[in-house]
């Protein structure tokens, strides 16, 4: 997955103005003279994933155009504690008032790619971490972004991308008495040829009427394990054995281990970009 350039640039100027309030930094542009330059530095205080590279250096050559960023690490990259990440030269005034913005997108972004390689690396490659619509309105492309560069993988990305049939499009259906198999059923058949289709499943009975229906990925949500062992055998045997298997739902790392090795196709983790810490990065002065 790749960031389009006019998207980054105009999440980064809404940032700025937002940071900025008005037409400058009153703090720096008081003290620090118009043609002053400096070198600076952003290190890493943790050991992580890095994410938003090319969105920090956008912040400063917004503010600065002529500024020098040499990037040491590439998004993706893991880093070390202590490690510089980058070297920025150009004007003082610029690089002190972009400072904050860059370090927050940088901390943000590579505290999802940190958290989700994580969960990555304990799967060993048995199956798929995938992320969830749980994100940061306005911030979508970047914190999925950032999910690809810990080794994830993104979901749908928008409502129109796919169908996914949850509890509560069947709750609705059903209090107005209407028969939820004939619904899917006809949904199957309206929907653009190539559009996959998921269903969520919580119990026995919602998955018999997955299986009974054109359904390509089957959501196991919130189920013990043993629940979990007992579907994914009854979809195994089902003559739509192909169907692609997802466990969703209060997956964390003392049970990521034990999921991964049901025999699963992915796992859904809304915790990824909703709830990952931020990476300790800052900026210094060389």
């Amino acid at each position: 997955m790749k960031l389009d350039f006019r998207y980054v640039r105009n999440i980064v100027k809404m940032a700025l103005e937002e940071d900025i309030g008005g037409n400058k930094d009153i703090t720096t542009y008081s003290l620090i003279p118009p043609t002053q330059h400096i070198t600076v530095k952003i290190m890493a205080k943790q050991t992580g994933i890095i994410a938003g590279m090319h969105v920090a250096r956008q912040v400063f050559k917004t503010l600065d155009k002529t500024c020098v960023w040499r990037s040491k690490f590439s998004d993706g990259d893991r880093v070390k504690e202590e490690q510089t990440i980058a070297i920025i030269t150009g004007l003082a005034r610029a690089i002190l008032t972009g400072e904050r913005t860059a370090l927050n997108f940088l901390q943000h972004l590579s505290g999802i790619a940190t958290l989700t390689n994580k969960f990555v690396l304990k799967t060993k490659n048995r199956t798929n971490i995938f992320d969830t619509r749980k994100t940061s309105p306005g911030l979508r492309l970047m914190e999925k972004y950032a999910v690809t560069c810990g080794g994830g993988k993104n979901h749908r990305m928008t409502l129109s991308e796919m169908v996914l049939i949850k509890e509560n499009h069947i709750h609705i259906c059903k209090h107005m008495g209407l028969p939820i198999s004939q619904l899917i059923s006809s949904l199957c058949d309206k929907v653009p040829r190539g559009t996959r289709i998921e269903m969520e499943v919580q119990n026995m009975r919602q998955l018999e009427l997955a299986l009974n229906n054109k359904i390509d990925i089957i959501m196991l949500d919130n189920m013990s394990l043993k629940a979990m062992r007992r579907a994914i055998q009854i979809i195994r045997k089902h003559k739509k054995n192909d169907v692609e298997i997802e466990i969703s739902g209060n997956i964390n790392f003392r049970n990521i281990e034990k999921i991964s090795k049901l025999g699963i196709d992915r796992v859904s983790i809304g915790a990824i970009t909703h709830s990952a810490p931020v990476l300790d990065i800052s900026l210094e002065i060389m």
